[in-house]
């Protein structure tokens, strides 16, 4: 029986033509912008005009980049504890399509890129699973089972304050070893009067002026409205609302060079051994180079250890990384999103402030995807091996043989969509004691839904050498543009996957008690308690269901043979595909003896339209195309609940030290965690096998599914410590001592389990039937803990200048490993006692030291700079699971090693040892001009698919421009870039060196007027 939880109704990918139609809010969006900003730049010249002549003293304002330092400044100067942040104004001012991308101006900041804008972030080069994200206080959601939060899903214009909190107080949710990124959206009675201001943008990405694009057009639109209104009553109440809407209908250009991923089973060490004609690249016979010619399949570099020797089977051979293919991938993309902000904030009195505000978001990502792929780890005999040009490390430079030519292709689309909100209570009882309690609300819903089509060529003659960024190839007597060339192997897949849903519930009571004593004039403490829960339905392919067309069919067998070709057949969508990052024609095509044929050579291939195969493909099956249904009650669903109850208590302190003020915090954080993970799996029932022998077998009930469920649960103190010692007006030392904790993601919580049984039928009892399980998911991982000690000394010798030095420390308690437990299973109605093995907590050690520079200065001449940079180090190890060393731990706690790896093992994920951000700018009058670069070295990036594998995502230093210029009080120009030099994201698989993808984004640029009322 099929239930589904979530609602799982998409109209993007069904019905391309019509979900893409403009939004009704689109649609007035860009209405009432163009009108307002039509009529504000008539007025606004008006304006302009009259106030240079009637104003012979003003007021010096600074706005604009200045005004953005000067705030950062401002915020980092006056914190408690250590703490850097962005006002509003500033927010709105940098060339930022997501609070993610405004973030990385903060020193110590940097992006992790996807679809070449920021989403996820770290913190002083640490991922952002030791990181968390408070939005107004609270907890925030994502749809991706992880714990980091999709920065793309909100609009900068749209926050009022957003802060990097590096040291934490016990009044902070716990969860965030790195730092705590707070989000903040803006009280209607804070700000100084009422307020209408439309910002509209147009977006043109050159390198999106090559695509056919039939998602979207040359030009992006994002436009944004807010509202902010204040009324005050007679009875000295005040009321006060603010309200925001952001469309935005976007192409993101990427182009890719791509080789086959280390998520599943698709990239190997192979034997590169002369001598082994048995496997690897010298086998005798065509085949796969990490199959057997007499022996195992899908093997390669074998990595257990020899219980004779001690150390790896095929310790000493020499091998080469090989993927399933390699090929490139042209892509035509959308990113549609609205967004919608609602705050409300009244005072009856002075004793009273409530507040209740709200957030909606909505956001479609579509891909047309149009693959050229070539197969890699098939040999052929005498041409492979012995053409092979490798690196020490086993990295191919150059490849030959005799492969399949592929033509593939997806449709893609994925739907998210946010709830949040939550209403504030503040209420003074008495002139020392003040109240605070908070209820709020976070959801999250996300489903993707993918077509993928295959047609085959034949095989023929491939050679492919490395470039100086990415390879090139080169075929014989085969025109990779002719779509006739690709008449096999039809097939069609459709995807619905990764439907999940993520809620956070959440109440919180604050107390606020002025003691009136000098030295602790103030005590805080509270108590939050909420509830989390991540479902992601599963299906017949684990994490969702897919329906296959046509997986025999060929164009021989078609009616018509080429009625598909006909049919489905489109030109290549791009042109100058990959030219930045190329060496010249990514294919060429060349006869018998060398000499190059014009046709089939270039930078482009044969395309189809995706869903016209599809369609085909299932009309020829008698079947109508459709998405399948998503199945809670299926051993790839995973249902977590979280629940946590925390309290604090905390001081503020104010003394002297040395004749000097100095202030501060110290408190403590309890926080108790309950985790409940609900899984299903097929229904057993024990059978006699013979009556005669009382042998019994575990059979499997035919479309009956079982619900199982386990948990885990831990109290975890945490106590800080911050101070602030003021040497003088100008000098400050600031300091902070914090135990943190970061959580398992809510994905690695599941609770998936199976059994291995005696077969023959000769067992007589279920304990000796029932021999072990197997399962994924662990709901008893515990936290990753540390302690964390900052120092900082800072000089602020005026509100434009800062030179910051910090150095911090942190020491890890807790790495990953496999380790065997025992977990008890009911069976034919008995308790059996089983062991398992998966993925624990450890209690290893490891340690981060780093240091953190900031410095800003501006000139008289109108000139100013300001750079932070972030270095750390760490002796953290990952080790990769397939090509790393593994180990085990049985249940009576002896230590096995499984495999002998042949990687280095990574550092923690999202770890970049250098972060650097700066910018230079210029400022007179009405004109502002700047130029901002940002850097981060190299990190390891977990797969979403497989956390255990070891990806490389490489240095990458992006440059950004932004120019404004003020019109009138009201009415201001700008012009943005975004990526000026087209920086590619270069990607690593296993090894450092070994190439695996290269996502070409090219410049954003952005033209737009903000007009105020």
């Amino acid at each position: 029986m099929i239930t589904r939880s979530i609602d799982q109704t998409s109209s993007s990918a069904v019905n391309q033509q019509t979900f893409f139609k403009p939004r009704p809010l689109a649609f007035w969006v860009k209405t009432i912008l163009y009108a307002g900003v039509s009529s504000s730049l008539m007025s606004g010249v008006t304006l302009a005009q009259e106030s240079s002549s009637a104003q012979a003293i003003e007021e010096v304002v600074v706005l604009g980049t200045r005004k953005i330092i000067q705030d950062q400044i401002g915020i980092k100067r006056d914190a408690t504890s250590i703490v850097e942040g962005l006002s509003a104004s500033e927010i709105g001012a940098l060339p930022a399509l997501s609070i993610g991308e405004a973030l990385e101006s903060i020193t110590g900041a940097a992006s992790h890129r996807e679809n070449g804008g920021a989403t996820e972030i770290s913190i002083r080069g640490l991922g952002p699973f030791l990181s968390a994200t408070t939005f107004n206080g609270r907890g925030a959601t994502n749809g991706s089972g992880d714990r980091s939060v999709n920065f793309s899903q909100f609009p900068s214009e749209l926050m009022s304050k957003i802060a990097i909190h590096k040291t934490q107080d016990a009044s902070i949710i716990e969860g965030g070893v790195a730092g705590v990124i707070a989000l903040e959206t803006l009280r209607p009675l804070n700000a100084s009067d009422r307020a209408f201001q439309i910002d509209a943008k147009m977006n043109y990405n050159p390198d999106e002026a090559n695509v056919d694009n039939s998602l979207q057009d040359d030009f992006g639109f994002r436009g944004t409205a807010s509202y902010v209104d204040q009324f005050e009553f007679s009875n000295g109440s005040a009321f006060g609302v603010s309200l925001g809407v952001q469309s935005s209908s976007m192409s993101q250009s990427e182009a890719e060079y791509r080789s086959s991923s280390p998520s599943g089973s698709s990239l190997w060490a192979c034997l590169n051994d002369p001598s082994n004609t048995n496997e690897g690249f010298y086998r005798e016979s065509a085949g796969d180079c990490e199959d057997q010619v007499a022996g195992s399949s899908n093997q390669g570099y074998n990595t257990e250890i020899d219980p004779n020797t001690g150390e790896a089977y095929s310790s000493g051979t020499p091998y080469a990384w090989t993927g399933s293919s390699r090929g490139f991938r042209q892509n035509e993309t959308s990113d549609e999103r609205d967004s919608y902000f609602a705050a409300f904030q009244f005072q009856p009195n002075d004793d009273w402030d409530i507040n209740l505000d709200m957030q909606f978001s909505e956001r479609v990502q579509a891909e047309e995807r149009h693959d050229l792929i070539f197969e890699q780890k098939r040999v052929t005999p005498g041409v492979t091996g012995s053409t092979l040009v490798t690196t020490e490390s086993g990295v191919i430079k150059h490849w030959e043989g005799t492969v399949r030519p592929d033509i593939q292709g997806e449709s893609y689309s994925r739907e998210e969509d946010y709830k949040g909100g939550g209403l504030n209570i503040s209420h003074r009882v008495t002139d020392r004691l003040r109240v605070d309690f908070d209820a709020s609300y976070s959801k999250t819903n996300r489903i993707e839904e993918q077509i993928s089509v295959r047609s085959q060529g034949s095989r023929v003659p491939v050679t492919w050498t490395m470039g100086s960024e990415i390879p090139t190839f080169t075929v014989q007597d085969f025109d990779v543009t002719d779509p006739n060339n690709f008449m096999d192997g039809y097939r069609a897949r459709v995807d619905r996957e990764n439907v999940a849903e993520n809620i956070i519930t959440a109440f919180r009571l604050d107390l606020d008690y002025d003691l009136q004593n000098e030295f602790i004039p103030t005590i805080r403490g509270g108590i939050r308690s909420s509830k989390m829960t991540y479902l992601r339905l599963g299906g017949n392919q684990g994490n969702g269901s897919r329906t296959e067309y046509g997986g025999s069919v060929t164009g021989d067998t078609l009616v018509d043979g080429e009625s598909i070709i006909d049919a489905c057949a489109i030109s290549f969508p791009e042109s100058d595909f990959l030219s930045s990052v190329s060496d010249g024609n990514l294919i060429t095509n060349v006869d018998a003896n060398g000499d190059t044929i014009s046709q089939g050579t270039g930078s482009s291939y044969a395309a189809f339209d995706n869903k016209c195969i599809a369609n085909a493909l299932a009309s020829l099956e008698g079947e109508a195309f459709a998405y399948p249904d998503v199945i809670e009650q299926s051993a790839g669903t995973i249902d977590v609940t979280e629940e946590t109850l925390a309290a604090y208590i905390m001081a503020d302190y104010e003394a002297s030290f040395l004749g000097r003020p100095i202030h501060g915090n110290f408190g403590i954080r309890i926080v108790q965690t309950d985790v409940t993970s609900v899984g299903y799996r097929v229904a057993y029932e024990v059978v006699s096998a013979d009556p005669n022998t009382n042998g019994l077998l575990l059979q499997e009930i035919d479309g009956d599914v079982e619900r199982i469920s386990s948990g885990g649960s831990y109290t975890k103190y945490l106590p800080s410590v911050n101070f602030v010692w003021e040497y003088d007006e100008t000098v400050i030392m600031r300091g902070g001592l914090f135990r943190g904790m970061s959580r398992a993601d809510p994905v690695n919580l599941g609770y998936s389990r199976s059994f291995d049984s005696d077969e023959t039928g000769t067992a007589t009892s279920v304990s000796d039937l029932v021999q072990g399980a197997n399962g994924s998911g662990n709901p008893d991982t515990q936290p990753l803990m540390s302690w964390n000690a900052d120092f900082s000394l800072e000089w602020y010798p005026n509100d434009d200048t800062i030179l910051s030095a910090g150095i911090y420390y942190k020491k890890f308690v807790g790495g990953y490993e496999q380790q065997t437990v025992i977990e008890n299973f009911v069976v034919g109605g008995e308790t059996v006692a089983l062991p398992i093995t998966n993925t624990v907590t450890t209690e290893d050690t490891s340690d981060i030291y780093g240091l953190e520079l900031t410095g800003s200065y501006r000139w008289n001449t109108g000139i100013g700079v300001k750079a932070g940079y972030n270095y750390s180090d760490s002796n953290f190890k990952f080790e990769d699971s397939l090509y790393g060393d593994t180990y085990t731990t049985d249940e009576n706690g002896v230590k096995t090693q499984l495999t002998e790896g042949i990687i280095a093992p990574a550092n923690i994920p999202g770890f970049s040892k250098h972060v650097f951000s700066g910018q230079v700018y210029y400022q007179i009058g009405e004109f502002d001009v700047a130029a901002i670069y940002k850097y981060r070295s190299q990190y390891f990036q977990p797969y979403t698919s497989n956390g255990t594998r070891i990806r490389y995502v490489d240095d990458a230093g992006v440059w950004e421009a932004r120019a404004s210029y003020n019109v009138s009080e009201n009415v201001k120009i700008k012009i943005e870039a975004i990526n000026l030099f087209s920086e590619p994201k270069t990607q690593y698989f296993f090894t450092e060196d070994n190439l695996g993808e290269v996502n070409d984004y090219g410049p954003r640029l952005f033209a737009g007027v903000t007009v105020k009322f």
